[in-house]
């Protein structure tokens, strides 16, 4: 089934969630008119319909060839990028001062997650831009936003993250990327980066690759780390020294060039320092920390698409009769076991959908000046990136259940959804470590004071929901995963011993997305229910919108009370078995 993009929906969390109205009434966003984002997002359809979504399963199918240092994409790729720069989507959510369109990031995502669900590994390469041009637009000199960031801005050129050694996954701070001042402002870099996403490739005339690595008398760690600007090709044409050296053979996202980029093979490759020495790490967080929500989103794509491809099956495939009912063979779409789970890949695709335009939204806020917004970006991100990708992969799985043995098959494409899904929980930082930034860093952020007036807001929520004469049945599950919510961070906030911090990251962090979840759905579907009385909008969705409230709240919202016990329980029995025994 080809790809639809969800413009309902996605104007409708857009101005319930995200308050994109409100938005468009700060200075800064004014550009944001009504019949602009509809056109947009109008516009943005058809680029990821007709031209991304045809090319998905080229992309999977048809493998990039690496030759001499060049990487050659499948067929299609570059005449698409080609509309994509002739659009001027690079520079949508890039303010006007750099030469961009100023219009929110929150909408610039609505637009990525279009493109992301048509064609994942092809949308990366424009993610990977975009965090370039965030960390240049806050951190390069006049120059380099000059000379590297209009480019970036137009789509002419793209960018890339170069973090990544050998030895220095996880652990950034163990790189030994060399980067030699040469007197005349410029460095020599030499070193090895590997799983550097679109590296090479080509559909644009230059890549612009920011690379994280260590001068001659860097302190060790994180403190000695400095970025550094690399173009591929230099200002006068000529090829610089980094090459593609090989390619990764993954599970998914075959379209997607990760490559092993060798700098400095002839002790000639040229690069440029960003902002101060010692200072990569805090210019690279700023790259990070677009990319993790931006991951987060692939999460979404991912599930939105995979939903749609099972649902179209399930329309259509005829097998057995309805269980108890006898009778002739029913599409499947008719039992109730693969209606129940299309409702949980619907319910849960929407949740996370509205959690990371929530997120997106207060990074917009904090760029505004907005304190809160900003404290509530910082909160929501590690939820947005762990909790939507660990989502994407679910929703995958249970897409592809619906399609039985299919599914198994690799001609259907349903399995190509869970491949490709399967990376976002593992790179930009593994869902384990943001559980651990959550715990960690998040909560104790200001005091606390970020997740208390997030939970507040819940509870406000529930509140209003057990006073509503339609809605109160929401308001008990709410109820429960708020208090779950409240007594696993005040517990957390109180831990001594880290190992026990440690130990419950991870089933907290989806105790939070979980409840965050449950929430935004009820407030849909609070706006749902006043625009049904009102007599506005359409009333088949809007009442879909209420019943998967309401699904959300009764079939999973319940696992957020139960995941209180193993957040709180301690490290104890994580290290109950020895080693040995557990090799044994």
């Amino acid at each position: 089934m080809p790809y639809i993009a969800p413009l309902a929906e996605q104007r409708f969390v857009l101005d319930s969630i995200a308050d994109l109205p409100g938005l468009a009434a700060l200075p800064q966003y004014a550009n944001a008119e009504p019949d602009m984002v509809t056109a947009i997002l109008d516009e943005a359809a058809k680029l990821a319909q007709n031209e991304f979504a045809p090319l998905n399963r080229v992309g999977d199918t048809t493998p990039t060839v690496l030759a001499d240092g060049v990487v050659t994409m499948p067929p299609g790729f570059a005449a698409a990028y080609a509309k994509y720069v002739e659009g001027g989507w690079a520079g949508l959510g890039v303010p006007e001062a750099h030469g961009g369109q100023g219009l929110p990031f929150v909408l610039a995502t609505a637009v990525q997650e279009q493109l992301t669900s048509a064609n994942m590994a092809f949308a990366l390469c424009l993610m990977l831009s975009q965090g370039a041009i965030e960390a240049l637009a806050a951190h390069g000199s006049a120059a380099q936003q000059q000379e590297y960031l209009s480019k970036l801005v137009t789509g002419e050129w793209t960018g890339t993250m170069n973090l990544t050694e050998p030895q220095a996954g996880s652990d950034v701070g163990a790189l030994s990327t060399r980067a030699v001042p040469q007197g005349d402002g410029s460095y020599r870099l030499k070193g090895t980066k590997i799983y550097i996403t679109w590296g090479e490739h080509d559909v644009a005339e230059n890549i612009v690759h920011l690379v994280l690595a260590r001068l001659p008398d860097a302190p060790p760690g994180t403190r000695g780390i400095s970025l550094f600007i690399v173009p591929k090709f230099l200002a006068d044409g000529t090829r610089n020294d980094v090459r593609c050296v090989g390619l990764e053979h993954k599970l998914g996202i075959h379209a997607s060039p990760t490559c092993t980029m060798s700098f400095g093979d002839h002790d000639a490759c040229v690069g440029w320092l960003v902002g101060a020495e010692g200072a990569g790490m805090r210019a690279m967080f700023t790259m990070m920390n677009n990319a993790r929500v931006q991951v987060g989103l692939q999460g979404v794509a991912v599930a939105e698409a995979a939903t749609q491809h099972a649902l179209d099956y399930a329309r259509t495939r005829v097998q057995s009769a309805r269980f108890g009912h006898g009778g002739k063979p029913v599409r499947i779409i008719e039992h109730a076991d693969v209606r129940r789970t299309l409702m949980t890949c619907r319910a849960l695709t929407q949740a996370c959908r509205a959690l990371v335009y929530l997120n997106a939204a207060a990074v917009d806020r904090a760029h505004a000046g907005d304190a809160e917004g900003a404290g509530l970006a910082d909160l929501l991100t590690p939820i947005s990136k762990a909790f939507a990708t660990d989502t994407g992969v679910e929703v995958a799985s249970l897409a592809l259940q619906v399609f039985g043995g299919m599914g198994f098959v690799e001609e259907t494409g349903a399995a190509q959804f869970l491949r490709d899904a399967r990376i976002a929980p593992i790179y930009e930082g593994t869902n384990g470590i943001q559980a651990l930034d959550l715990v960690g860093r998040k909560l104790g952020m200001d005091g606390g004071e970020h997740w208390k007036t997030l939970l507040g807001d819940i509870r406000v929520t529930t509140q209003e929901l057990a006073a509503h004469s339609e809605l109160n049945r929401l308001a008990p599950w709410l109820e429960d995963a708020v208090a779950a919510a409240e007594a696993t961070s005040h517990w957390l906030a109180g831990a001594n011993d880290p190992d026990d911090k440690a130990a419950g990251a991870t089933p907290y962090l989806r105790l939070m997305g979980l409840t965050i979840g449950g929430w935004l759905l009820a407030r849909q579907a609070q706006t749902a229910h006043a625009m049904l009385v009102q007599g506005e909008g359409d009333s088949v969705f809007l009442k879909a919108k209420i019943a998967t409230a309401r699904f959300y709240a009764e079939h999973l919202l319940p696992q957020a009370a139960a995941l209180s016990a193993p957040v709180m329980r301690g490290a104890g029995l994580l290290y109950a078995v020895s080693e040995e025994a557990l090799a044994s």
